[in-house]
């Protein structure tokens, strides 16, 4: 059977280290410690995209984690409008790199339209299956 685990948070940078220590605390408990840094940062990059550009004034973004058999998936969903996508970014810019870390690390990139906002998420195929 699948284990899913989501919470809710309010818009600030603040949250996303609160939302990054969520995901290493939920896949800690089900024992999962394989790619254990890579879910780590794509959590914080999705976050903080949901923080910059996705999640209007006063609304809040919902971070969730699930592990079927030999997937652990990584979703953020927001309100906002748009669909984003990764981007060169400019080697002088400081910013601009975060959906391109995440295709890179994850094996799976996407994006759900919703009626009202959208999800982004990365999936990681993992060594072993559920405990």
């Amino acid at each position: 059977m699948p284990l899913s685990r989501q919470r809710r948070f309010p818009r600030s940078r603040a949250s996303v280290r609160d939302a990054r220590d969520f995901v290493v605390q939920v896949l800690t408990e089900w024992g999962c410690r394989d790619r254990l840094d890579d879910i780590r940062l794509c959590a914080s990059e999705l976050a903080t995209n949901a923080v910059l550009h996705g999640v209007p004034p006063g609304r809040e973004y919902s971070v969730t984690v699930s592990w079927d058999d030999t997937i652990v998936r990584l979703g953020v969903r927001d309100s906002g409008g748009g669909t984003p996508t990764p981007r060169d970014a400019d080697s002088e810019a400081c910013t601009g790199r975060g959906l391109l870390l995440v295709r890179e690390v994850a094996d799976d990139l996407g994006v759900t339209e919703h009626l009202v906002g959208k999800t982004v998420w990365a999936s990681f195929k993992m060594p072993g299956t559920l405990p």
